[in-house]
């Protein structure tokens, strides 16, 4: 098949976080040879940001490294969060831990409460300003080999085919953009992902990656029951103890609250349905007042990456590397993720920038700076 191609220094899969991260970094530190490298990123969503779920705990200090002045650009960065509280609940009601046995990982001290899809849409404003190519609404249908095996992009998915993948009149084949190195941010699960991981055995000595299922809804409340900053995890009921997961409520501004429940994929039980379990959390007792009177104005799942660090495949493979989530830097402890996945962007794209200045275009060096930087901790 023919295709048109373009070609770039570097291709990034994944407008999320690290995806834009990494963009970002390879424009600020990047001179090759005089002049600045090029760099595209290209993402499923129509619109940046626009598959992303918003309502996130964010650790801000990766995005401090990253943009110092992100306060000063206007940054959508929420609320700071004023009150962490955990609570365990039972059929008819809930018990609050006190704050002096809260365990560190769950203190949110110094992190915002924002809506994470703005927080994106507006990396990517300043990825675009800084002269990355974005383009939203074109998604990786295949990873581009050469002929010994070394990535060297991706193609976009074929226009104009039926029902059964058979080319129509109007077919047009999909875009072939080459880089010199393409790094991978498509989520957790990315289908691109788990196949280079299968190549290139990337997961050989780590333990299994787990997985659950977040579903989040995000609510217009009463003004009496906001509480703008407040962070509450959950345990125990709907689910039982022989189920992974918990819930969370988070209150942003403008009298919205983010409400969700995470599941985890190993349940013995086979009838347990996630979806039916979360409308049960939103009738319990102590939660069901902060929404009765209230408009449910946005909803969404997702998968969760959350084996942890024993479960990081290596990071890197000849031509690329998997950053964000696609590696699974969510720290399951904290129950946070998008900090670790600019760091690891970051970290991307410094390594990149080495490669592309080196005579001989090597492996990147990423995996033993990223397992050893304490600030993915």
């Amino acid at each position: 098949m023919t295709r048109e191609s373009m070609s770039f220094d570097v291709v990034i899969v994944g407008a999320g976080p690290a995806g834009l991260a990494a963009a970002i970094r390879l424009k600020q530190e990047g001179r090759i040879q005089g002049r600045e490298p090029s760099v595209c990123v290209i993402d499923k969503a129509s619109s940046i940001g626009g598959h992303t779920l918003s309502g996130a705990v964010m650790d801000p200090g990766a995005l401090t490294e990253l943009l110092p002045d992100w306060r000063a650009q206007g940054a959508p960065m929420g609320v700071p969060v004023s009150e962490d509280q955990f609570w365990f609940l039972s059929e008819h009601g809930h018990r609050q831990v006190p704050q002096w046995l809260l365990p560190d990982c769950f203190k949110s001290n110094g992190s915002q409460v924002v809506r994470l899809s703005a927080v994106v849409a507006w990396l990517g404003e300043q990825a675009q300003a800084m002269g990355v190519e974005v383009y939203p609404g074109f998604a990786a249908a295949e990873v581009l080999y050469d002929d010994t095996g070394r990535v060297i992009g991706v193609a976009t998915g074929d226009q104009g085919l039926d029902a059964q993948g058979q080319p129509l009149a109007s077919h047009e084949p999909g875009m072939a953009l080459l880089g010199q190195y393409t790094l991978f941010a498509e989520g957790s699960r990315g289908h691109l992902g788990r196949q280079l991981i299968s190549r290139f055995e990337l997961d050989a000595g780590a333990d299994p990656q787990a997985y659950g299922i977040g579903i989040k809804e995000v609510w217009s409340v009463r003004a009496e029951v906001s509480r703008p900053g407040l962070v509450l995890h959950t345990a125990g009921w709907p689910l039982d103890a022989k189920t992974y997961g918990g819930a969370f409520v988070y209150h942003l501004d403008q009298h919205q609250v983010a409400i969700g429940l995470i599941v985890g994929l190993g349940y013995r039980n086979p009838w347990l349905s996630p979806f039916e379990e979360f409308q049960r959390l939103k009738h319990h007792p102590s939660l069901r007042p902060l929404l009765e009177g209230g408009k449910r104005i946005g909803f969404g799942a997702r998968s969760i990456t959350a084996g942890g660090l024993n479960s990081l495949p290596k990071l890197c493979f000849p031509g690329g590397a998997l950053i964000g989530c696609e590696a699974g830097f969510l720290n399951p402890a904290r129950i946070k993720g998008s900090h670790a996945a600019i760091h690891s962007g970051m970290l991307a794209a410094d390594a990149c920038l080495q490669a592309l200045a080196a005579p001989t275009p090597p492996l990147l060096g990423l995996f033993g700076r990223l397992s050893c930087n304490p600030d993915l901790r």
